[in-house]
């Protein structure tokens, strides 16, 4: 059972107003927190390109059935899945019924394998793009928004050019952002500092 939100809490403005609980969760909890597990990178990677035209919200509210549609968000199995199994998952009501994403979470799988074996790991490809430490907001950027910049170019376009789908610099800034690789919390929220570490 979800635990109670504080609707109290200084939250950056984007949260401020949310009511939806999944949502404050999300931001409370997750978002901008340094996430290094290979599993979790790999399930905001196919969350992100889901989203590519809808709401973040839209992701939140369908993410259980994500969880059970796509094995628990194993690279490995779903880098196996089948053109048959990409058609039944069309039919999946509880997921984005989108043929080329579902193409492109397979597809992004195998490449997340293959990345994995080169690296180490994804989480160690990633990390090294910021010297293994957080992109933290100034506080003298509080109220300016951006939906990309240099850091997620360079990663989207080499991801690009490795094969993967539905990777552009703003779906990978958002990307970073849930992941804590970069934390965009305002200074004035409860969790900015919690996250700069």
């Amino acid at each position: 059972m979800m635990a109670e939100m504080n609707n109290t809490k200084p939250r950056c403005s984007w949260a401020a107003n949310i009511k939806n609980p999944l949502y404050i969760e999300y931001h409370d909890k997750e978002w901008g927190r340094p996430v290094h597990d290979d599993r979790t990178l790999f399930e905001f990677l196919i969350l992100e390109g889901a989203q590519a035209g809808l709401s973040w919200e839209t992701v939140l509210n369908k993410r259980q059935a994500y969880i059970k549609a796509f094995a628990g968000f194993d690279p490995r199995k779903v880098a196996k899945f089948t053109a048959a199994q990409q058609k039944k998952l069309l039919k999946n009501e509880g997921i984005i019924r989108n043929r080329l994403k579902i193409k492109s979470a397979v597809r992004n799988a195998q490449i997340f394998l293959e990345m994995q074996k080169e690296f180490g790991s994804f989480s160690k490809y990633l990390w090294s793009h910021v010297g293994n430490k957080p992109v933290v907001r100034k506080p003298s950027d509080a109220g300016k928004f951006i939906a990309r910049n240099e850091l997620s170019d360079t990663i989207s376009e080499d991801l690009k050019k490795r094969g993967m789908n539905f990777v552009g610099s703003t779906i990978i800034y958002a990307y970073l952002q849930a992941v804590g690789v970069v934390n965009d919390h305002t200074p004035k929220c409860f969790c900015y500092k919690r996250t700069k570490k």
